[in-house]
């Protein structure tokens, strides 16, 4: 299912998006989380599918791989560490950012305490985050979350709050844990009275367009597409808004997928304002099964997204296993469930010969992010019939 969005502009950056999200600020988280140890120093792999491009049809296909990232294994390694430094510098303003992390005053955080929903990777990100500054930290998982996933999350010292609910009620209890203890929630949505927190995860996220822009243009290219995945929105409007600003009226055609149960800005795009998921947001794309759209992530989206997209969970199977064996002798990447969801939809376009509908022919060139890698080792495995290290071995 495809909408096109009629409220998607061509316009130069708004001076009004451009205080909340720019690319400065981008390039000052990039310079704060590149002493963390626990990221990679060097961007993250911009790889060139040369043989799938052909195979669907375009000119050019890139897939920037954020399994590389760290040993997080997803892109949240840089929205919870940027908002969590934010968030200390505000209480703490006399602190060096690019210290916090490496721990330097773990002795006056002993007592600063931050609490989280997570489907999983937000919130091994914001524990890892924690350990490394001193921080005790609180996550609080749904039912649906894997026992894999939580130990996962528990391994960097967090305290694990399971309830019997799906995320959005899980979101409910950290805010809820938050306010009887005095912590402070580090959400990666945003809602009623809380954007201010989320803004700043949604910062971390630039530190991959300005990573994009940086290899592409060594190269003399740009992107016609962009497709990102959904989720609750704050990946595509950190994305996206940078390469808005970066563009201006010639920014690249941007679309955002979502899996067909969990399908809020789907249903945002439709009715014109923040809306809530129609299905039931159980999804085996664990990242994206959110139900309730970022309000602050929608004022970027909705007038830039030119694209909303649906997609079933053995459409993301099925490009695992593509990027895992290396389909069409290109380089085999460890795809996790949610970071396969652009190719997802191109395969999917392709079969139902419907490539036109998105404005893709063969001189398109098409951007999308392998946001995560094996997080979950045995599911990977699983559906692959790899392991991670088989996959990388191959690379």
């Amino acid at each position: 299912m495809l909408f096109k969005n009629q409220k998607a502009t061509y316009m130069a950056y708004p001076s009004e998006l451009a205080s909340t999200l720019n690319q400065d600020a981008a390039q000052k988280s990039k310079q704060w989380l590149s002493k963390w140890p626990l990221l990679s120093p060097n961007a993250t792999p911009l790889w060139s599918m040369k043989g799938t491009a052909h195979a669907l049809g375009i000119k050019s296909l890139w897939i920037k791989d954020e399994s590389k990232r760290s040993q997080l294994g997803s892109f949240k390694a840089l929205g919870a560490p940027n908002a969590l430094i934010k968030l200390i510098l505000k209480h703490f303003p006399a602190f060096e950012a690019d210290k916090i992390l490496l721990g330097a005053y773990r002795e006056q955080l002993a007592n600063f305490a931050v609490v989280s929903a997570t489907d999983g990777n937000h919130g091994r990100a914001l524990a890892a985050a924690s350990q490394s500054s001193g921080c005790p930290c609180t996550i609080v998982i749904h039912a649906q979350v894997s026992k894999e996933r939580e130990d996962a999350i528990a391994a960097y010292d967090a305290t694990m709050v399971r309830i019997a609910g799906n995320y959005d009620e899980s979101v409910e209890e950290a805010d809820r844990i938050a306010k009887e203890n005095g912590w402070t929630v580090v959400s990666d949505t945003s809602y009623e009275g809380y954007t201010e927190i989320p803004r700043d995860v949604m910062q971390g996220y630039g530190v991959m367009a300005a990573e994009i822009v940086e290899q592409l243009e060594d190269n003399q290219k740009k992107p016609t597409h962009i497709i990102l995945q959904g989720g609750v929105g704050g990946l595509a409007a950190g994305v996206f808004s940078y390469f808005w600003e970066h563009y201006g009226v010639e920014r690249p055609i941007f679309v955002i997928v979502e899996p067909s149960q969990a399908d809020c800005l789907y249903q945002s795009a439709i009715q014109g304002k923040p809306a809530s998921a129609t299905g039931s947001v159980d999804s085996i794309m664990a990242g994206l099964a959110c139900g309730e759209t970022s309000q602050i992530a929608w004022r970027f989206l909705q007038p830039s997204v030119d694209y909303f997209a649906l997609i079933e969970d053995q459409d993301a199977i099925d490009s695992m296993l593509q990027l895992a064996q290396g389909y069409h002798e290109d380089t085999p990447i460890v795809g996790g469930e949610s970071g396969v969801a652009g190719l997802a939809l191109l395969r999917k376009l392709v079969e139902q010969d419907q490539l036109d509908v998105l404005e893709l022919n063969a001189n398109s060139e098409v951007l999308i992010i392998n946001t995560e890698g094996a997080t979950a080792p045995e599911l990977f495995k699983e559906l692959t019939g790899l392991t991670a290290e088989e996959v990388i071995a191959k690379q």
